[in-house]
């Protein structure tokens, strides 16, 4: 049933048929901020914040409804048989993360709405007194923490299959490792983080959000020292594929724009507002978010370049 909406570029289908192009980097940076987005709104209303609080939480939800869409939009430009890709939703195979992604991004819709119609302001809603009093209990302590609990859970589905959607694809050498799928999660929180740290106006919002986009840069780099050795260390053929990022023709921009610019520079711009060496400023959460769009174009083109066969 899969194979009826499957990409046209699909390299397990015909490793020889042409690249994947933009759209498939941009679903999964856009799902990965979406996730990201969903689990710190999560945190936020589990901690008392929750959308309708006039904190991040309150943007977070609208702002991930329109990412998410943007995203499917870009899957289905992507789409082989595009009249078909309804009756993906009349099966579900464990087996396919395709399957799994398929319903966890039309699972997450939910949970995104629940958490747009509770942040917004009741004066709005005055002449619709159904759906107010459904806001209403949106914004109850107890319903937001248990929406915020759900958020958290489909936020780190939706980002870890974004990682493993590619680490499944085993043609592709430069994607067989398991760290994948953390790497992408990780990522998505911190460029989740990034933008709640842009828009936050709350002090104490914005000092945590700081700090917290902090710890997911060095983990990501991390992951991505733990990939680039768990390659090295493996067969010939992984050797190889590592070499891509390591001397091949994606070396200059995974080091510049990825881990450069896109780790390294915001961390230390970062490092230095949290210990008030230096003003808040936008420089550093933007530079975040364009790493995230790097790493996947980066992953998925290089990705696609190796092979099995070794030179």
């Amino acid at each position: 049933m899969l194979e009826l909406v499957t990409t046209r570029h699909n390299p397990m289908v015909d490793p020889s048929l042409h690249v994947w192009g933009w759209e498939i980097p941009v679903y999964l940076f856009l799902g990965g901020w979406v996730a990201g987005s969903m689990i710190i709104a999560g945190y936020f209303a589990r901690r008392g914040r929750p959308p309708g609080t006039g904190g991040v939480a309150s943007v977070l939800p609208w702002l991930s409804l329109v990412l998410l869409s943007l995203g499917m939009g870009a899957l289905f430009l992507d789409l082989e048989h595009k009249l078909y890709v309804w009756r993906m939703y009349l099966t579900f195979q464990p087996a396919s993360p395709m399957s799994w992604g398929g319903w966890i991004l039309i699972l997450v819709y939910p949970v995104l709405l629940a958490g747009a119609l509770a942040s917004i302001p009741p004066d709005l809603l005055s002449g619709r007194p159904a759906i107010a009093g459904l806001a209403a209990r949106l914004r109850n302590p107890e319903t937001a923490g248990r929406l915020g609990t759900i958020g958290l859970v489909a936020g780190v589905a939706l980002g870890i299959y974004t990682g493993i959607l590619l680490s499944s694809l085993g043609a592709r050498p430069l994607w067989s490792s398991a760290a994948l799928g953390p790497l992408f999660l990780v990522s998505g929180l911190s460029t989740g983080a990034a933008f709640a740290h842009l828009v936050a106006r709350d002090p104490d919002e914005q000092a945590s959000l700081l700090r917290a986009d902090n710890v997911f840069l060095v983990v990501e780099l991390a992951l991505i020292g733990l990939i680039l050795i768990g390659l090295l260390t493996a067969s010939a053929v992984h050797a190889n594929a590592a070499q891509l990022l390591l001397g091949g023709p994606y070396t200059a921009v995974f080091w510049v724009f990825v881990v450069g610019l896109g780790i390294l520079l915001p961390l230390t711009l970062q490092a230095l507002m949290a210990s008030h060496r230096i003003p808040h400023t936008v420089i550093a959460p933007l530079l975040v978010i364009g790493g995230g769009l790097a790493l996947r174009f980066v992953i998925v083109s290089a990705g696609q370049y190796s092979h099995w066969i070794s030179p």
